[in-house]
């Protein structure tokens, strides 16, 4: 069984990095974009705004720091891991929320109906199994959970004597989380189910903080979300 550890490999908050607070754009973005208008707050352009401004962030900090992708916690010595890792416990979380959302969300009087008229469910089947999934889950992971946690986790070290403290980052953690299930696309998208995000946030946030490799949330996060969309997608028809 691979080990999830980054044996050898710089962990994420020991980096000595340029750029790191270019991570607060994307936060401030979202935080403008909830203070703005309802009228304004349905325009899809800003709605994607905090994740457009989040990669043109990622390309700029690239260009101080190189090579960029150890950072991002991607070591080619990475990927069997995070396959094996990946698997496993997208698996056991996808399970979990379907169960939460096909059963415990309902019986709490929660409409989840909505669903079906979502654009991930406009899309034909045969793309979004596995191809749209594997790519959003990619492109998700390595802004929030790669650039966003990794580079809060940097400016969050000089805080803590203890290392164990700096290695969890909790600070870094709770904000990339919370700004990941708050983003305007989430929220718009999935209405109240947005919460869960929050739980996914923290458990792949954790794991590329305690392993340094993001492959291991990456494949979690697809695993996850294609257990979820055809479990729900077969109970709504």
């Amino acid at each position: 069984m691979p080990t999830p550890e980054p044996s050898g490999q710089t962990t994420t908050v020991q980096a000595h990095e340029r750029g790191a607070a270019l991570a607060l754009l994307p936060i401030a973005a979202t935080l403008v974009f909830y203070s703005l208008p309802t009228s304004l707050q349905e325009l899809t352009l800003l709605q994607f705004a905090p994740q457009i401004l989040a990669y043109l962030a990622l390309a700029l900090w690239a260009t101080y720091n190189r090579p960029a992708l150890p950072l991002l916690g991607l070591y080619p010595r990475g990927l069997p891991a995070g396959l094996w890792w990946g698997v496993a416990i997208g698996l056991g979380l996808g399970g979990l929320n379907t169960i939460m959302i096909l059963t415990a969300i309902p019986a709490m009087g929660f409409d989840i109906t909505f669903l079906k008229d979502t654009p991930h469910a406009r899309i034909p089947l045969a793309l979004m199994l596995p191809w749209v999934i594997v790519g959003i889950a990619l492109f998700v992971e390595i802004n929030f959970r790669g650039f966003l946690l990794g580079r809060l986790a940097v400016l969050e070290a000089p805080l803590w004597q203890s290392p164990l403290i700096r290695r969890l980052s909790p600070l870094a953690l709770i904000t990339s989380a919370v700004a990941f299930s708050f983003d305007p696309f989430m929220v718009t998208t999935f209405q109240h189910l947005h919460w869960i995000a929050v739980w996914d946030g923290l458990v792949w946030g954790a794991l590329r903080l305690k392993t340094n490799n993001l492959y291991i949330p990456i494949v979690a996060h697809a695993v996850e979300v294609m257990v979820m969309y055809s479990a729900v997608r077969m109970a709504l028809g």
